[in-house]
């Protein structure tokens, strides 16, 4: 199984969400737009587990104690090289402190952190084909004024598996784990 521990959005985010993507949606985009049920702010990539891997990962990640994360989202952008149009995570330490938690655990289980800075963010679409940047660019100039989006605090992170198609992926919550503090 192919997974990942990330943190699930709020309904009123996803509702704003919601309406920020269908303002810019294009008939003629080059983009797969992610559906908002797939939306959340991945605090860790895993990878392909084992069964044991996951029985091990359920009792770490149980273990993971934290303070409520508020979370703010920022601007609406795009990774070009990579070809994707996220809306952008603001750091804070609370935030931080939970990612790194999370990675501490998951290390017990033979994952490895990624050595890339944690940029938190959210995948609202996926550019295809050879030239991604250009898609994102003709996006990005009908972006017409800043989104504003209510913050909120996360009281949870969720382990999800990642299944994929030739449609894309489509997640699937395994287990909830509740953000309290220590």
């Amino acid at each position: 199984m192919r997974l990942f521990v990330g943190i699930p959005l709020e309904p009123t985010v996803l509702s704003e969400l919601s309406a920020a993507v269908a303002r810019l949606r294009s008939g003629s985009d080059a983009l797969r737009w992610m559906p908002p049920e797939s939306w959340h702010i991945t605090l860790q990539f895993l990878g392909n587990a084992t069964a044991e891997q996951y029985d091990g990962l359920l009792a770490r990640l149980g273990e993971v104690h934290a303070a409520r994360v508020p979370i703010h989202l920022g601007e609406l952008g795009s990774f070009d090289r990579a070809g994707i149009f996220f809306a952008d995570v603001a750091l804070n330490p609370e935030l931080v402190a939970l990612a790194a938690r999370v990675a501490s655990a998951t290390s017990h289980c033979g994952f490895v952190p990624e050595t890339r800075p944690f940029h938190p963010h959210i995948t609202l679409a996926r550019a295809k084909g050879q030239s991604r940047g250009q898609p994102l660019h003709a996006l990005q100039r009908r972006i017409q004024r800043r989104a504003a989006f209510t913050p909120f605090l996360a009281s949870e992170f969720l382990l999800y598996e990642s299944h994929l198609s030739s449609a894309g992926s489509a997640y699937e919550v395994r287990h909830h784990f509740r953000i309290c503090s220590k």
